[in-house]
């Protein structure tokens, strides 16, 4: 099935150059102008369908031809602009979870150091390509409505799919706007409903989550039943996922607190049991995860069709060096980049015995929590040299292993390793359910602390290997040890690098003062390691100073001007 959709995605972009001059309805976006859009392709069904994969792969891929060439975003940097690698850079490297040693270029600097500013190049690749994938959808659905499908003598072919496409399509325009909503909170709005060309008007920070939660609510029906569509494309549960997420944020993202609704569809999800708990948390990120049930909204990628800078490629690459595939299988030989590190409170998070790597268990069998894969031989754990500034150097800071382009046999997909990466991308996966869930219920939600703990403890068994997932020792808490500080941490612990914790700590008042990190406010000068208190408009990161010279519709977020 993961082939399936690939072949889909990959011919797509056969299709006479796709889709941007009829994308004026986001004038702003620094779209590659040899992407043209060709009526011919609506003219089939299976034109319509490879529309629809090019808004699925726009969150994959780069642009039309890979390695990086010929991007989707002409005149910003191809391998950055990736979506996943973008937000990993918004999502990850602001934080407590890992350290940037990949030089000062595009503002990583500003990342680190929190202190970022509307130029900061590496703030606007998720900008635009969040605006240009709802650029894609509101194209796509413009041309999908009954009266277009039956002129073009493609309605017989589509019409037991086409409402479903809708929704899916629908499902991703909110998946963004709820992604811009979290990061820059305001921003220009337009829908397919809009006359193209025209300059959009910017909503509130509110009005964007209003929409997002009615768009959720409304396509929630009309997808398709939990495990019913193909490999890669989004079914009910997704928008379950999706509106228990937004729910949970709600008090930060429109001052109302909806921690019931976030607990009720995060609770669906667990109950419906389409997306069960892998028996391996280590299962699910290697290059044979299509067969694992737990991700309920898979990013498809393989070495074949997906080759770029971005997803699980840059993840891999970018948390490991060469020498370490002397210690285990990377699953991509020796080609790692190793320009991230993981940041000494997330090692801290785990128990000081299960944070090395052990070289005679390079899976990390022995240690008590499976979820802490970490590489240290020739590293030290801090992220600093002491008396000196802030170090270009691979070796400050533990690297970061859970990402690894094995099957869970543990054998390469090819000898050596292949040049890119076949894990799949798990954007949305059920133990995040578990951990939203039980939050909710700490913050209020209806539902008691013993089913709050017994979420916890369900994961913690997984990571374990205990109970129901094995015979080893127990990491099970107490309900004395229960608290939203513990969610936090167990947050981290089971979901680091997979781009949430920003949001986390933004939702737990944590993110700008009260709790501090390596690096954190500072200037990057010797012994300036130790994090301190930043400004709370860090809380968010600034429109993009390019768009106020092409939209006079548009109000910079405070103190960024």
């Amino acid at each position: 099935m993961k082939q399936r959709i690939m072949i889909y995605v990959g011919s797509l972009f056969l299709l006479s150059g796709l889709m941007t001059s009829c994308l004026k309805d986001l004038d702003t976006l620094p779209l590659n102008d040899r992407q043209l859009i060709n009526e011919d392709v609506y003219k089939t069904a299976a034109g319509y369908k490879g529309v629809l994969a090019k808004c699925y792969g726009s969150l994959i891929l780069n642009g039309q031809e890979g390695p990086d060439a010929n991007g989707d975003l002409g005149g910003l940097d191809v391998g950055y602009s990736g979506y996943t690698r973008a937000l990993f850079y918004l999502q990850e490297c602001t934080t407590d979870e890992v350290a940037l040693h990949s030089g000062s270029s595009q503002g990583s600097r500003d990342l680190l150091f929190v202190n970022w500013n509307p130029s900061t190049m590496i703030s606007k690749y998720a900008y635009y390509r969040l605006y240009m994938t709802i650029g894609y959808c509101n194209e796509f659905l413009r041309e999908a409505t009954e009266s277009k499908l039956k002129e073009r003598a493609v309605y017989d072919a589509l019409k037991n799919d086409i409402d479903a496409f809708r929704a899916e399509i629908r499902f991703l325009r909110a998946y963004c706007y709820s992604m811009l909503c979290d990061l820059y909170g305001s921003g220009p709005f337009i829908d397919e409903t809009m006359a193209v060309g025209t300059i959009p008007q910017q909503k509130t920070r509110k009005e964007i989550y209003d929409y997002v939660v009615s768009e959720l609510e409304d396509v929630q029906t009309k997808l398709m039943l939990p495990g019913k569509n193909e490999y890669g494309r989004v079914d009910q549960v997704a928008s379950w996922f999706l509106l228990a997420r937004v729910y949970l944020n709600a008090e930060v993202w429109s001052g109302n607190k909806e921690y019931t609704k976030a607990f009720n569809y995060a609770k669906k999800i667990i109950k419906d049991g389409t997306y069960p708990l892998a028996s391996d948390y280590r299962h699910i990120f290697l290059a044979d995860n299509d067969k694992c049930k737990e991700i309920i909204w898979p990013l498809v990628q393989d070495q074949d069709n997906t080759i770029n800078s971005a997803g699980t490629n840059f993840l891999i690459k970018a948390l490991v060096n060469g020498v370490m595939s002397n210690y285990y299988l990377t699953g991509i030989g020796a080609r790692g980049w190793g320009n991230a590190r993981a940041k000494t409170q997330l090692l801290d998070k785990f128990a000081a015995t299960d944070q090395p790597f052990l070289t005679g268990d390079t899976w990390g069998d022995s240690k008590r929590d499976k979820r802490a894969q970490f590489f240290s031989p020739g590293h030290t754990k801090e992220t600093w040299v002491a008396g000196k500034a802030f170090q270009n150097d691979f070796n400050n800071g533990y690297a970061i292993i859970k990402w690894r382009n094995v099957t869970k046999d543990r054998k390469d997909l090819a000898e050596g390793g292949t040049t890119y990466s076949s894990v799949d991308y798990p954007m949305f996966r059920t133990a995040d359910a578990y951990l939203m869930a039980a939050e909710a219920i700490l913050r209020g939600a209806a539902g008691s602390r013993t089913e709050a703990l017994d979420y916890v403890n369900q994961l913690r068994d997984r990571a374990y290997l205990s109970g129901n997932y094995g015979g080893a020792a127990s990491g099970r808490i107490t309900d004395a040890e229960l608290s939203l500080d513990f969610i936090l941490d167990e947050r981290a612990r089971e979901l680091y690098t997979e781009s949430v914790r920003r949001t986390d700590l933004i939702r737990f008042g944590k993110f700008t003062k009260g709790y501090n990190w390596d690096w954190k406010g500072s200037d990057g000068a010797a012994g300036h390691y130790v994090g301190k208190d930043v400004d709370d408009k860090f809380n968010l990161f600034p429109i993009p100073q390019d768009e106020f010279t092409v939209n006079p519709n548009l109000k910079q977020n405070p103190d960024f001007n």
